[in-house]
């Protein structure tokens, strides 16, 4: 029963389909990047980027060499799309882009992760076998069919970011609609739509959609019944997601991965006419079956219980952060602070206050006040200055953080010298206040 489920030799034309899609998607985010300054606003103008702590020593390259980076990185994107020397290409990109995500997170994005492992999955599957210069080049990888489980590793992998993305907003702020009109007085200035965002009606349908639409979606388009209003739906959700949060390649990419949830004859008829159909789906039992199915389930396993480890700390994950990233929190929360550095010379006990947009790009100074974790490294990063001149420092901290327009409140103990407390990543931080997050007014 197992190894029919998992072992059947399906038609492959989804993940075919879904190599182009994919290659062609990342190209457009990587030279996009280039144009629209964001690869000069994040990576290049900025004299310090906020890496994830434990990659300080992976550092943006000097000069234009981030620039040559995304070009790079676009140029695997349509060999990835093409099939052209795919193991090396998606390999490339998949270092390449994880090196990106962990180098800094000043423009963190959920999205940036799920690239990794997609990319991640895509270095596994056989997605050059058809339709791909690497089988014009070589006839003899051809092939017309590939193993079930492949699609299903996909499938849950979405089963498991929109279940998490809809349980996550089942909380106050959402329910009350207090954070989805926060959000969408940013957006007031549109035009056209600006002040249609503003409807009550429209902040409700808001709620209602984001969470029964993470919800249901994947179950929906896997019922044959309900498929194809289903892909309607999700066209138009994500074309909204596009149009008024401006994401960037999420909402198409999402849309890509519906192929998986499609029958695959239908996506054969769709996109490959030519392709003869897979008369017969015969069980084809690897000589891996173990470690395929020990590899994956570990995997699988992993992606259920990281966006869990939040409640493995103390406090309100809305306000101390610890286990946010990378647990499929969207668009839960908006973050403002207020914060003064001083810096406490240890031998002569004089102290001075700093400036951190002596030191920061506006972005960064925008978004340090509010994030612990970037605090923290800040005052890191003031004490590695400091020892440069032959001192020793203490740093302590006086901030307020409003958490989705709540008043202003105490944030970090200002008792704590912050230049000697280690990061710890799997243990609550004792410097970050308890929470009082009342309801927003």
């Amino acid at each position: 029963m197992l190894d029919r489920f998992l072992f059947r030799r399906i038609d492959n034309s989804p993940l075919i389909a879904f190599r182009v899609f994919f290659g062609i998607l990342i190209s457009l985010e990587c030279f996009g990047a280039i144009a629209t300054g964001w690869v000069r606003r994040t990576l290049v103008e900025p004299d310090f980027t906020f890496s994830f702590i434990g990659f300080e020593w992976l550092q943006p390259l000097p000069g234009p060499g981030m620039y040559g980076y995304f070009v790079l990185m676009g140029t695997l994107g349509l060999f990835i799309a093409a099939g052209y020397k795919y193991r090396f290409s998606i390999i490339g990109f998949t270092i390449l882009w994880t090196g990106v995500y962990l180098m800094q997170k000043t423009s963190y994005n959920n999205h940036y992760y799920l690239l990794i492992i997609i990319s991640f999955f895509m270095c596994w599957f056989p997605a050059h076998r058809d339709f791909s210069l690497d089988a014009r080049a070589r006839p003899e990888i051809r092939a017309q069919s590939m193993h079930s489980y492949i699609k299903w590793i996909v499938v849950l992998q979405l089963f498991i970011v929109y279940t998490y993305a809809a349980i996550a907003k089942i909380y106050g702020d959402w329910l009350d609609l207090s954070f989805i009109k926060l959000l969408m007085q940013t957006k007031a200035d549109y035009y056209l739509i600006g002040d249609w965002l503003q409807q009550q009606w429209v902040i409700k349908a808001v709620r209602a959609i984001g969470i029964l639409f993470d919800l249901l979606i994947v179950p929906a388009l896997l019922w044959k019944p309900s498929r194809k209003i289903a892909f309607i739906c999700s066209i138009g959700f994500h074309l909204f997601n596009s149009i008024v949060f401006q994401i960037g390649i999420f909402p198409y990419l999402s849309l890509a991965f519906t192929l998986f949830l499609f029958e695959p004859e239908t996506v054969r008829k769709i996109f490959f006419r030519n392709k003869p159909p897979l008369l017969i789906e015969r069980v084809d039992r690897p000589s891996l079956r173990n470690y395929i199915i020990l590899g994956w389930g570990v995997f699988l396993l992993i992606q259920l219980l990281l966006p869990l480890r939040h409640h493995l700390f103390r406090d309100d994950v809305l306000w101390t952060e610890e286990g946010h990233r990378m647990s499929w929190r969207m668009m839960l929360r908006s973050r403002t602070g207020q914060i003064q550095f001083r810096v406490v010379d240890k031998a002569t006990g004089g102290s001075s206050f700093i400036n951190p947009g002596d030191y920061l790009s506006r972005k960064q100074s925008l978004r340090m006040p509010a994030y612990p974790d970037f605090i923290w490294q800040f005052a890191q990063r003031l004490r590695r200055e400091y020892a440069k001149q032959g001192k020793d420092v203490a740093v302590y901290v006086k901030s307020k953080v409003s958490i989705n327009g709540r008043p202003m409140r105490p944030f970090i103990d200002p008792k704590t010298d912050l230049a000697s407390e280690p990061w710890q990543h799997f243990k609550h931080h004792e410097w970050i206040l308890p929470s009082r997050l009342e309801n927003p007014k």
